[in-house]
């Protein structure tokens, strides 16, 4: 099999075709280099690099030139956008760090420390919140071993933005780096996006998947509204507090402050308690990241390189049958890929898979043999409102199973214009289509249990009359009763009726009101009538009670 990247190295780094430097540790072939152990080579190829390279003459004696700005660390050969040799020695507009050495870093903590461009903030708080974590070491050793499947990632996303790198830490205060993670305000994934803010930056939220929880789109959605809210207050620490308190509140708040003649930076505007401590947590977290030793912290080895590739998909494929081509667990395939909430990909929606790197090239291989089907699902629109049971039985699928893929509720009835996961077969052998795989939703109305009612006809009714007084259809109480539309009622006449729970027990009540004011005397008629009025009107408060008591135990 050909090799993915070529690879040519120099001062430590990856030299591309058009001349630029890129490190090694984020050269394409880096886990290549590891397993392949070309280390002979590369020492041969440094020695000849640098002995090729030209020295500035007022640089001469110092040593190579150091990376700065946007080519602190370069992107990979495959995204782009790598400097020149002539860009290396510019610097950041943003005020980061000045000079960032070639050599390479020895994990991802170290390059992470290298990043660092914050302004530091000395208060009690961060001194709290250092003790609060250093006391809990279990802690920082969960939320540090979740992070390192996403962590590099982020570094290199914050790098090339030229965004500090105390913000991949940021996740530690969000949710413990948890991509399952929902707030009790609802907010969800590693970054914590609450419904509307996820829409405004384009994460799709449906049945099918939430791309909140998706480790590439919300990483670059965080990404985009830090760097708006940056430009906005032109402060990291505002910045912050915009994320988590809101922009307009935060903005306010400088407003206020202004307008008193005081101080308007983070430490000065009045701030909730949340918010107050959310930039001293993040900052703790970061001085522990930066002297692990004097808090007495355990940091689990992160290597410097790519944990997962993002490996693109043509056809809707089953989890089962990813997790199985590459050779990785469903756990494992689920961890990297939480947006997804259902046992498919759907190429429409998702069109690459993040794979363990040293797996990825195993899929890939692998996929490019498959011929047969790939899924075994796929999307269908309800034409009408119909029961989760008629909806199974026309897909051939078992109720409960049915219910359970696609998270429908007992009693519930599934609407028109609803879109389910159901078996591909027949006519429904298809990948899903874009618009149902971006916008499918499910939804949902109460289903009505009719119980079977008898009640007289009156002195006067019709068909139309009676149907009126008990809510119902006239052409259903005609088909109930096998009578025809124009049928005339005899006082007295028995029918039968289908109604709601509630308006029966109500039906039913009443009818026994009107059968003892019929056997009464003429002069008790009249108190009896009020009396049926209430029992009616219990009955009816009673049946609604029991149905707000059922609902409230559902």
């Amino acid at each position: 099999m050909e090799e993915r990247f070529s690879l040519k190295l120099a001062l430590g780094g990856t030299l591309t075709d058009n001349g630029s430097l890129i490190p090694i540790w984020l050269s394409p072939n880096y886990p290549m280099i590891r397993h392949r152990l070309w280390w002979p080579l590369l020492g041969a190829l440094f020695l000849s690099a640098c002995s090729s390279l030209p020295q500035p003459d007022d640089q001469a004696d110092n040593g190579p030139q150091a990376l700065t700005g946007e080519s602190r660390y370069a992107l990979k050969a495959r995204r782009g956008g790598n400097p020149t040799l002539s860009e290396l020695g510019t610097e950041s507009s943003l005020g980061l760090r000045a000079v960032a050495p070639l050599t390479v870093p020895q994990d991802l903590w170290e390059r992470i420390r290298r990043g660092f461009a914050m302004q530091d903030l000395e208060n009690e708080q961060v001194q709290e919140r250092e003790q609060w974590y250093a006391a809990r070491p279990d802690y920082i050793e969960r939320m540090t071993a979740r992070s390192h499947k996403y962590l590099f990632h982020i570094v290199e996303e914050l790098e090339r933005r030229n965004m500090p790198t105390e913000l991949a830490l940021l996740p530690f205060v969000e949710s413990a780096f948890n991509p399952q993670a929902v707030s009790s305000a609802s907010a969800a994934g590693m970054w914590q996006f609450m419904p509307a803010t996820g829409k405004d930056f384009d994460l799709k939220q449906n049945m099918f998947r939430d791309d909140r929880r998706d480790v590439l789109a919300s990483t670059r959605a965080a990404l985009d509204y830090l760097e708006r809210l940056n430009r906005q207050f032109n402060d990291w620490q505002l910045a912050l507090a915009a994320y988590n308190w809101g922009q307009g509140n935060v903005a306010k708040a400088i407003k206020r402050n202004q307008a008193q003649g005081l101080g308007t930076s983070y430490a000065e505007i009045n701030l909730p308690q949340e918010t107050r401590q959310y930039v001293p947590k993040l900052l703790a977290i970061k001085h522990i990241v930066a002297r692990p030793e004097r808090f007495r912290a355990q940091l689990p080895a992160i290597g410097n390189h790519p944990f997962f590739d993002a490996v693109p998909i043509q056809r809707d494929m089953d989890v089962a049958k990813v997790a199985e081509l590459a050779g990785v667990s469903e756990r494992d395939l689920r961890q990297l890929n939480p947006s997804i909430n259902k046992p498919m990909f759907m190429a429409a929606a998702n069109p690459s898979v993040l794979l363990p790197w040293d797996n990825a090239a195993l899929f890939e291989a692998k996929l490019a043999t498959q011929f047969g089907p790939l899924a075994s699902w796929t999307a269908w629109r309800a034409p009408r409102d119909m029961s989760v049971a008629q909806a199974a039985e026309q897909h051939g699928i078992d109720e409960h199973e049915l219910r359970e893929l696609n998270k429908i509720p007992p009693r519930m009835l599934v609407k028109a214009g609803s879109t389910l996961l159901v078996p591909r077969h027949g006519k429904l052998d298809f990948d899903v289509p874009g618009q149902l795989a971006d916008h499918g939703q499910l939804l949902l109305k109460q289903e009505i249990i009719l119980v079977r009612t008898q009640v007289k006809a009156r002195k006067g009714d019709t068909l139309a009359k009676l149907a009126q007084r008990y809510q119902v259809s006239a052409d259903k109480v005609a088909d109930w009763n096998d009578l025809s539309s124009k049928a005339r009622l005899k006082p007295g006449q028995l029918l039968v009726l289908h109604l709601p729970k509630r308006e029966a027990v109500a039906a039913a009540a009443g009818e026994r009101s009107a059968a003892v004011v019929s056997k009464a005397s003429p002069a008790k008629k009249g108190k009896q009538v009020a009396a049926a009025g209430q029992a009616r009107g219990k009955a009816k408060s009673s049946a609604e009670l029991k149905v707000a008591l059922a609902s409230k135990k559902r």
